[in-house]
C-alpha cells in the first residue's frame, strides 16, 4: 500500500510540475506530495532542486509561458523582450535559456532566483512603444508586439546576434505578423531607422 501511495505522489509532483513549471516545497506538500518523495525524484533525476525549496522538471523548457507570467508578476514594470519576445510571437527557432525582460533605465533591478532572467535597460520612449498585454496562466504579461520586437533585436544586435535579428526580421514579414510600414516607424521612433533599412528593403523585394 505505501509503495502505491508513494507512485501516486511522484505521479503528482510530476503532473502539477509539467502544467506549474516550478513549485516550492510547501506548496507540494499543501497537494499532497511528501518531502520524502520529492527528494527520491530528485535522486532520480527527475526533478532538478533549482533554489532553496524549488523544484522543477530536470527536462522542463526553461521559457515555458508560465516562466513569462512568473516574470511578470516579479518585475511589474518589466516588459518580455527580444530573444522571449520573439519565441513567444513564433518568430525564431532559438531557445532562450532565460527570460529577456526590459526595465526603464533608472529602475531598480530585481534580483530574481526563478526563473533564469536577463535583465535589458531600454530607454524609457523605446519602454513604452509597442506594447502588448497576453493573458498567460491567469497573469497580464506585457509583451512587445512583432515589429517592435524585431526592431529591438536590431538594437541589440551585439547581445542578441545579428543572425537572431535577421531571422525575426525574416519570419515576421514571412508570416505576416508585422508589415513594412510598422517597422519603419518603430525603427525611426527609435533611431535604428539607418541600420534597418537594407535588410528591410532586401526582405521585402526577396518576398521574404
Amino acid at each position: 500500500m505505501a509503495a502505491t501511495t508513494e507512485i501516486s505522489q511522484k505521479e503528482r509532483a510530476v503532473e502539477l510540475l509539467k502544467e506549474r513549471g516550478a513549485m516550492r516545497r510547501i506548496e507540494l506538500s499543501d497537494a499532497g506530495v511528501h518531502p520524502e518523495t520529492l527528494s527520491r525524484l530528485v535522486d532520480e533525476g527527475v526533478l532538478t532542486r533549482v533554489s532553496r525549496g524549488l523544484y522543477q522538471l530536470t527536462d522542463a523548457d526553461i521559457t515555458a509561458p508560465h516562466d513569462l507570467a512568473e516574470v511578470a508578476k516579479r518585475v511589474p514594470k518589466g516588459v518580455i523582450c527580444l530573444i522571449s519576445a520573439l519565441q513567444f510571437h513564433d518568430l525564431t527557432l532559438q531557445t532562450p535559456s532565460r527570460v529577456w525582460v526590459a526595465i526603464g533605465p533608472k529602475a531598480r533591478k530585481p534580483k530574481i532566483e526563478y526563473p533564469p532572467t536577463r535583465i535589458v535597460r531600454f530607454g524609457e520612449q523605446a519602454l513604452s512603444l509597442g506594447v502588448q498585454t497576453h493573458t498567460v496562466d491567469g497573469v497580464s504579461v506585457p509583451i512587445f508586439d512583432p515589429a517592435k520586437t524585431v526592431v529591438d533585436c536590431f538594437r541589440f544586435r551585439k547581445l542578441v546576434g545579428f543572425d537572431v535579428a535577421l531571422e525575426g526580421l525574416h519570419n515576421v514579414i514571412k508570416s505576416g505578423k508585422a508589415k513594412p510600414a510598422e517597422i519603419i516607424r518603430y525603427a525611426r521612433d527609435t533611431r535604428i531607422w539607418s541600420v534597418l533599412r537594407p535588410y528591410l528593403e532586401t526582405v521585402v523585394a526577396d518576398g521574404a
